[in-house]
């Protein structure tokens, strides 16, 4: 399953040329998995509140493709890799009308109140499927 997330780039996301500053593009994939664990059914807010569990980047591998311009619509593609029972991995792509231009593999760890893994909520476990 592929989830889709439409972002627009903006004045603020751009440096003096117009092109998106690279470390942005970790902030519209981050946007893209909030998104995708909501609709998913999972409350990061009630998760962090309750259990104390919150999710953490562990590691990034990132490849820039292609450049990103002022007032692009952006698609954001987030796929699921592996799952495993406190972490996952995710493939995520940053795409302008079909076309590549940031490819990233993200490994994501569950983080319980005392700063150590815990399980992955049930609903990203069962991903693994």
């Amino acid at each position: 399953m592929t989830h889709r997330f439409q972002c627009r780039v903006y004045y603020e996301d751009t440096d003096l040329g117009g092109i998106v500053y690279y470390a942005n593009y970790l902030k519209f994939i981050e946007r893209a998995r909030s998104e995708w664990v909501r609709a998913l059914g999972l409350d990061q807010r009630a998760m962090k509140e309750g259990a104390g569990t919150v999710f953490a980047v562990r590691r990034i591998a990132a490849e820039y493709l292609s450049p990103a311009r002022f007032d692009d619509l952006l698609d954001v593609e987030t796929e699921v890799v592996s799952v495993r029972p406190a972490r996952m991995t995710l493939r995520q792509r940053v795409l302008r009308d079909g076309v590549v231009l940031f490819d990233a593999e993200v490994e994501l760890v569950a983080i319980g109140p005392e700063g150590r893994p815990v399980r992955l909520p049930e609903a990203l476990r069962a991903l693994a499927g």
